[in-house]
Formats: C-alpha cells, structure tokens, sequence
C-alpha cells in the first residue's frame, strides 16, 4: 500500500497492511467511545426519520391554527410553530431532507473531485496545471459564498441545493486526491506496472486508487457535516428547499420573527443541526485515528 498524509497514515510496509483490515479498523473505531457516541447519534436521527410516518401522530405539513406558537407539553414536546405545526414532527421529516442534502450532495462531490484528482497527481504537467487552476478559482470562493451562487442561478429547490452544495465541495476532494497521487505514483510498484506497458487508467484504478480509500471514507464524514450546514445556511436565507417542506435551515429562518416571544420554534431545529454536525465530526476524527497504522490502541 502506499503512503499518503500523516494525517491519515496510509500505510506502505507489507508488516503493517493489517491495520487496513476492516475488520481491525471496525475495533479501533469500536474502541474510540468518543466516535461510538457520534455514531450512535447518527443511527437515532436516521432511524426516527425513516420511521417518522409510524412513529410520530402529525404530519408536518398540516396546519392547525387553533394550537399556533404553543410551548412544550406532553402532547407537542417541542412545541408548535407559527401554523400550529408540531415542531417535533417537522424537526425529525426535517432530518430526512437535511442528512440527504448532506450524503448525496457528498457524494456527488466524491464522485466528480477524485477522478480529477486522481488525472491531476497521476499525469502532472498541463492536466495538473488546468486542473488546479480552476481548482483555484472555485477556492477562491468561501464555500458557502459559492454554493450561494450557484443557487441563486439555477433556483431554489432540494435539487438544486445539493448541486449547488456538491459542487462547492468538489475542490476538497481534489487537492486531497491529488496529494496522495503524487505520492503513489512514485513507488516501485507503481513504476513496474507503467515499464511493462500497463494502461494508465488500469495503475490508477488498481495501484493508486485503493491508497485513496482511507482518506476519501474520513473527509466525507467530516464533509457530511459541512454540506449540512450549508445547506442550513442557504435554507435560513429562503433559498433552500421550497416551504412547507421541513428542513432545518428554512426553519430556522421561519422562526426569525418569533425569536423572542416563541424562543423554542428556533432552538430545536438549531439544535439537530448542532447534534448532526457534532456527531459527524466525533466519526470522522474517529475513523481518521482508526484508519492510521501507528494509532495501536485508542
């Protein structure tokens, strides 16, 4: 295997290929309490929100104007909002669209910046310098500065916001594939497989790719968040998903106006964000020390 960043530890001696094993991996995150709790948070939010219809009396989108702005009791323990819509209702249906923005918009972004690159570390020259440039040009934006404009030309909508939240994300992927490319591409393995006449896109599937692994699951649990959060961000401003449909930016940005008589329509949507956020950075910082050889116990 091949080296990569410190700060993922991919490893190269042959005698320490076994810290790669999944199943080693599986007991060093298992070990690590800390990324457990953040995992444990996860799997909550995702099953409250795949079992919302059976768990849950409301539906988030019906109105009931004669229970509007009503504080926590048994029957609505977060609440309801400004329609007289249960908050606990909405919170959790707003899980579904939230974490979806967040793993597809990820994943869109995985999909488009490691093959860039991958070409970018591998071939060098005038593909790395085309590629960086534009690279370039993308960072010069902050992230959330150009997922907004992104969505504000081509409209909102939840199509639209993970597009718009993926691409902004691409860049990351790129420098950090590309780091553990230039590395790969020098070792002796690497070299034997291009002098006997191997295809390039061959070496970089067989030989280099599989030393992205590692680095690629770690980044996209902390970027997870990160997409989650803009997207949060883009929701609160009106640009997000369209209303009535709940999703935590867009209700945060309902509950602007009611902060001060109401203070609970705001804090529990501020609050899921907060939980979805932190617990994909205790996995991510988990899987980051689990996936690194020297980390021999937790």
């Amino acid at each position: 295997m091949a080296t990569s960043t410190r700060a993922f530890g991919t490893i190269e001696a042959p005698r320490e290929r076994e810290f790669h094993h999944p199943l080693a991996v599986l007991r060093r995150l298992w070990r690590n309490k800390i990324a457990v709790a953040g995992l444990a948070i996860l799997v909550a939010m995702v099953a409250s929100a795949a079992l919302a219809p059976a768990i849950l009396a409301y539906n988030p989108n019906v109105a009931d104007f004669n229970d509007v702005l009503h504080p926590p009791t048994p029957a609505h323990p977060f609440g309801t909002d400004q329609l007289g819509r249960d908050l606990l209702t909405r919170v959790v249906y707003g899980g579904r669209v939230s974490l979806l923005i967040g793993v597809v918009a990820v994943t869109f972004a995985a999909a488009a910046g490691v093959p860039l690159g991958l070409m970018s570390g591998y071939y060098g020259g005038a593909v790395d310098l085309v590629i960086q440039r534009v690279m370039d040009v993308m960072l010069a934006f902050p992230g959330f500065l150009l997922a907004l404009t992104l969505i504000s030309l081509l409209g909102v909508g939840l199509t639209n916001v993970i597009i718009s939240v993926g691409i902004s994300s691409i860049p990351v992927y790129v420098r950090l594939i590309r780091g553990v490319t230039l590395s790969a591409r020098e070792l002796t393995y690497v070299e034997s497989a291009r002098s006997i006449g191997m295809r390039d896109w061959r070496i970089m599937l067989r030989h280099v790719l599989p030393n992205t692994a590692a680095p690629i699951i770690v980044q996209s649990s902390l970027q997870v968040g990160l997409a989650i959060l803009t997207a949060s961000g883009l929701g609160f401003l009106g640009l997000g998903v369209r209303p009535p449909t709940p999703e935590w930016g867009t209700m945060l940005g309902e509950a602007v106006n009611y902060l001060l008589s109401s203070w609970f329509i705001a804090l529990f949507p501020g609050l899921a964000i907060f939980l979805a956020i932190m617990a994909f950075n205790l996995l991510g910082d988990g899987l980051r020390d689990a996936f690194d050889p020297r980390m021999k116990v937790l």
